[in-house]
């Protein structure tokens, strides 16, 4: 495409529900809640699995509510509303429930009350609060029941009310379901299903549940499209020492995928019948012992298998540890993925660089020229995640989001940060950088500096087998802590293998949160590296690459690991001042750089390989 297609000069208004039409549906909503007995009603953004990402069928707050912002929970009593959301959407919340009678609560500020407080000060003694079971969590659903219970109010967690008002609901998604070969997933379905068996008998358990997407898709060696950003399908199994039961729109399975299941001998069962494997005893037999997830399983399936008197183990899946080490496989495909990423990269840098000074680059524009690129490489399946591209204030702010209403145009001046990824075939990318459109100041360069030290601290680390991440990412916090500063989200996240772009159990945090273990890194882990300075009115700086843990060399005392950058792509030297790096950090970006050019120059023309040259010389 040429130029000037990426070009965003209009400012369009978002498509939302007015406020009369907002205050008629909460009207039917409280009608509903009414006949039913309730008191009040909630509702997560979320799907049946706890998704990071929903499906236009569960998008049940934003049409009940008009806000259209990727996170929020809707709170309605008889006489009250709430919406709940983060920084990232104060704004837009604030213009989009104008006039509808939802108050808006913003999220982590001072004196603002939870939602089980909401409840608790809004309602009497004795109430009944509903909620979709399917869309929370086994442990947040606990969690607010007990809570609640400090005015014994009960969690009724079975009222699908969504089911009965949104009488135009979008259907579910039903896309086709397909192989994901051997020689890119590098392990086969039968080999992967005897590990997870393995994993039960050391429980002792007779049936494993799994409802999150991407065990399941990994599991079976299948991929699908019914989530945004995650290539990933609507189902669930359970796992028994002899058979495999698959619930799913089964329809939607043929060829190589379906010839795959019945050689495993998966039975197949619609998607909406897990809810009746409590009261199927070709499923489950009485007095099993059954492992599963509360932080995973949605709490309404948990609840029938509780009440049905199974005796339930919870631990996290299995699968989450398994498909977090990546074979050889896995490994060798990903870097492909990677130096195909890189080459986007590099193409992408340099058309900015160039393009610049024109004044017709906006913010939306330059993150669908680097879409186009991704989209049209090959191998590509799509983006690993909305595109975040944001100059000066806007870098600031952490999880931006472009809209027609918040374009703005790149100027000659300032940084601006794009955080993007993909996926390929052979896996998924994730990366920031963030650029130099022109002269900074002196803070920009002190700033970017910190940053960049902290991004080669944690990726030059070596350390012995037994680490846990929460070890490492003081490395990642050091040179910006002497500072006074701060970048308050995690150093680092898991990366799926064609799979999710966030996945667990390895991140990078410099504590343990609130119910997290411990996760010893090991060899094959991959975790993003992206610490960051967000400035507030002013910019906002993250550079970001993904690391593959492995084996450097076993002494007298133990073995040691380290990591390896996946991501090769150039750091924008025009950021860079030397004389605020030590010579350890020179050293270190020098060699990394070297790195970058030598992989990636092999596939670029003369020109981009002089422009590369350029960018990846020595300082």
């Amino acid at each position: 495409m040429t130029e000037s297609t990426f070009v965003n000069k209009n400012n369009i208004k978002s498509n939302t529900a007015s406020s009369d039409i907002v205050r008629g549906r909460l009207e039917a909503l409280r009608s509903a809640m009414k006949q039913r007995g309730l008191d009040a009603y909630y509702v997560p953004t979320a799907d049946y699995h706890l998704s990071e990402y929903t499906g236009d069928h569960f998008k049940f707050r934003s049409w009940l509510s008009g806000f259209t912002g990727s996170a929020g929970t809707l709170a309605v009593t008889a006489d009250r509303a709430g919406l709940w959301t983060d920084g990232r959407y104060f704004l837009q919340a604030e213009d989009q429930l104008a006039g509808t009678g939802i108050a808006l609560y913003k999220m982590q500020q001072p004196g603002v009350p939870s939602i089980e407080e909401f409840f608790l000060s809004s309602l009497p003694e004795g109430s009944r609060v509903s909620v979709d079971g399917r869309t929370i969590s086994a442990a947040a659903g606990e969690k607010m029941a007990e809570s609640l219970k400090e005015k014994n109010i009960a969690l009724i967690p079975d009222a699908d009310l969504a089911g009965i008002i949104w009488t135009d609901r979008p259907a579910l998604s039903a896309e086709k379901i397909r192989l994901y070969e051997e020689k890119y997933a590098g392990k086969s379905a039968s080999s992967k299903l005897e590990e997870i068996r393995e994993e039960m008998r050391k429980h002792q358990a007779d049936f494993h549940v799994i409802t999150a997407l991407d065990e399941i898709a990994w599991l079976f060696n299948l991929r699908g499209s019914d989530i945004a950003y995650n290539p990933v399908f609507l189902s669930y199994a359970v796992i028994g020492e002899t058979q495999v039961h698959l619930f799913t729109d089964s329809r939607r399975i043929e060829g190589p995928a379906l010839d795959s299941l019945k050689a495993l001998g998966v039975i197949l069962h619609p998607y909406e019948d897990i809810y009746l494997i409590a009261e199927d005893p070709d499923i489950l037999q009485r007095e099993s012992r059954i492992l599963l997830s509360k932080a995973s399983v949605n709490y309404r399936l948990y609840t029938l298998l509780k009440e049905s008197g199974f005796d339930l183990i919870d631990k996290k899946d299995p699968a989450i540890y398994l498909k977090a080490v990546k074979n050889e496989t896995e490994i060798h495909n990903t870097l492909k993925a990677h130096l195909r990423d890189g080459l986007i990269m590099t193409r992408f840098m340099k058309w900015l660089k160039e393009n610049v000074q024109s004044g017709n680059l906006t913010e939306a524009g330059a993150a669908s020229f680097l879409d186009h690129l991704r989209l049209s490489a090959e191998n590509n399946l799509g983006l690993s995640f909305e595109t975040i591209s944001g100059y000066g204030p806007h870098g600031a702010i952490v999880h931006y989001a472009v809209t027609p209403e918040t374009d703005i145009p790149l100027e000659p001046r300032g940084l601006y940060l794009v955080d993007s990824g993909g996926h390929y075939l052979e896996g998924t990318t994730d990366i920031t950088r963030t650029y130099a459109l022109g002269p900074l100041t002196q803070e920009e360069k002190e700033h970017f500096a910190l940053v960049l030290r902290c991004m080669l601290n944690l990726m030059y680390a070596v350390f012995p087998e037994g680490v846990c991440c929460h070890n490492l990412d003081v490395l990642a916090r050091t040179p910006l802590w002497e500072h006074g500063l701060d970048f308050l989200h995690g150093t680092g996240h898991g990366v799926g293998h064609l799979l999710n772009v966030h996945e667990g159990p390895n991140s990078f945090y410099w504590k343990l949160r609130e119910g997290a273990e411990p996760v010893p890194l090991a060899p094959g882990m991959i975790t993003t590296d992206e610490p960051g300075v967000y400035i507030t009115g002013k910019h906002g700086i993250r550079l970001e690459n993904e690391l593959l843990c492995r084996e450097k060399e076993s002494t007298a005392y133990g073995k040691f690991l380290h990591f390896e950058a996946l991501t090769l792509a150039p750091i924008d030297l025009d950021a860079v001042d030397p004389a605020l790096l030590t010579d350890l950090d020179r050293r270190r970006l020098n060699s990394y750089h070297r790195r970058v050019y030598e992989t990636l120059s092999p596939y670029l023309t003369d020109a981009e390989k002089e422009w590369l040259k350029k960018y990846t010389r020595e300082i």
